[in-house]
């Protein structure tokens, strides 16, 4: 029986010049890691199928399915603050798109895939590393309810891969909303021609952005959907300590997804100064540095898209600053009204920021560990025995008790009680993350070993981050001094 993929694909029948086609290069001998199986049946598509030969074939890249429109697609970006007027995907073919049983269009895409066009001279090739880390944090993501691209499979390719050593090689297939990012918007914006920019534009607007089509000006309102959403995405990063290391404007999607997982990583204790990936050697994209990251991004689609603003330079360039001028507030609403959830703050009252304020503060000046110390703050709030295991986060425990005094007397005026108040948190703040040194050790093992085994128990924790579960209690540890992980690599 064929895999049934049932394509309709959209971006296709946009002019050639929005991407290339072609046909993903074959590799020598395919081996499956892992098919996603509740994604699989969230597209429709059966994981027997797909972990059959023939969907192996067509998840390494050996066999294109019916139905299919493979193509690399084109666009530009903002690199570290300069800009590259193109890049592409030099390492990855869309297949098509499917429309899954909720009804949402998403893009199937193969990473890894081999050269195209947009390579500039490289590969086009995926380490298994890198590939099994996307598989890894994109999963756990979409867990703790973070809008994401997500991994349907991962497949080895029986051929290595130079990087700075020799590597198994290996493809993922990845899932998007789509893959139009600001930078595709740049792509053409560019060269000059408004024409592509205006029906990428519309098609964004079809696509994602429906109800802009309504709006007395549908430009204007597709800019303020991408800014709400990514404001509302970039505040839910800082909610889980996420470091996205690499928001380049080829990295920033118009979807309002979290997309291309390279040098990224989750803090352990709390720095809000924090970088990881070692391309970052400046510290644009450090863990609060990201809203303003962000904002700045959107600001780059702001400037590619004044020419369907208004006729009027100046004019565009007012309705653009009207609109960026909402990303902040949109932001602080989206981050204050998390953070105060997850000290047990339902309904904010004057004070409550600057509480939870000092909280972070206090946090940072002790080494506190940035998950564990608003996991364990749930048992705190049930009840005041819990504030021992808290108060150890910090070096110095008095830290802990001073701010604990004062937000157990915020809590006594909430109009729950005190279990009621634990549980909301336990919600909200996860047990499990993908503590950086469990994911290295994941990847060592399937690297070096061949053992997958590591990789499907953490895939397997990370699953239910918000559940207590002691079997898995070392899940839940920061690494000892020799297990921290100081530097992320992006893996290209």
């Amino acid at each position: 029986m064929p895999v049934g993929f049932s394509f309709d694909n959209s971006y296709s029948r946009l002019p050639g010049h929005f991407y290339a086609r072609l046909d993903p290069t074959p590799v020598a001998a395919p081996r499956m890691v892992r098919v996603n199986a509740g994604l699989a049946a969230s597209l429709g598509l059966d994981e027997d199928e797909l972990a059959s030969p023939e969907g192996l074939e067509i998840l390494a890249g050996n066999r294109v399915p019916e139905g299919a429109a493979p193509m690399a697609l084109a666009y530009a970006g903002h690199q570290f603050g300069n800009f590259v007027p193109q890049l592409g995907d030099g390492r990855a073919v869309l297949l098509g798109e499917v429309i899954g049983r909720d009804g949402v269009r998403r893009d199937v895409q193969l990473k890894g895939s081999g050269p195209t066009p947009y390579s500039r001279r490289g590969d086009g090739r995926a380490a298994l590393g890198p590939v099994l880390r996307e598989y890894i944090i994109s999963e756990a993501m979409a867990a703790l309810g973070v809008p994401t691209t997500r991994a349907l499979a991962a497949v080895i390719t029986g051929e290595d891969v130079w990087r700075e050593t020799v590597l198994p090689g290996a493809v993922l297939t990845r899932v998007a909303a789509s893959h139009m990012r600001v930078g595709t918007f740049q792509y053409f914006a560019a060269r000059g021609d408004t024409d592509a920019v205006r029906q990428l534009a519309d098609y964004a607007i079809a696509r994602h952005y429906p109800e802009a089509a309504q709006a007395e000006n549908p430009y204007r309102a597709l800019l303020a959907g991408v800014a709400g959403r990514q404001a509302e995405l970039v505040a839910r990063w800082l909610l889980i300590g996420f470091i996205h290391g690499v928001m380049n404007t080829d990295n920033s999607s118009i979807s309002g997804e979290t997309i291309d997982y390279g040098p990224c990583a989750f803090l352990d204790a709390y720095e809000p100064g924090k970088v990881f990936s070692s391309i970052d050697q400046a510290g644009r994209y450090a863990y609060a540095n990201q809203p303003h990251m962000a904002a700045w991004n959107v600001t780059r689609l702001a400037e590619a898209l004044l020419p369907l603003l208004d006729p009027d330079e100046d004019e565009a360039v007012v309705a653009a600053e009207q609109v960026l001028a909402g990303f902040g507030p949109a932001f602080e609403s989206a981050y204050f009204s998390g953070l105060l959830r997850k000290i047990g703050i339902s309904a904010e009252q004057e004070g409550d920021r600057a509480l939870a304020q000092d909280l972070l503060k206090r946090m940072a000046e002790n080494g506190a560990d940035f998950t564990l110390t608003f996991r364990r703050l749930c048992d705190a709030a049930a009840e005041p025995q819990g504030d021992s295991p808290v108060r150890e986060l910090f070096a110095d425990g008095a830290a802990y008790d001073a701010w604990a005094g004062v937000w157990r007397a915020r809590l006594h005026n909430e109009t729950t009680g005190a279990q009621a108040i634990a549980a909301a948190m336990r919600a909200v703040n996860p047990a499990f993350i993908p503590r950086n040194h469990l994911v290295e050790e994941a990847l060592n093992a399937a690297i070096e070993r061949d053992d997958f085994a590591p990789f499907e128990q953490l895939l397997e924790v990370l699953s239910r981050p918000f559940d207590d579960n002691l079997a898995f209690a070392r899940y839940a540890l920061p690494p000892q001094p020799e297990q921290r992980v100081l530097r992320t690599f992006c893996g290209t």
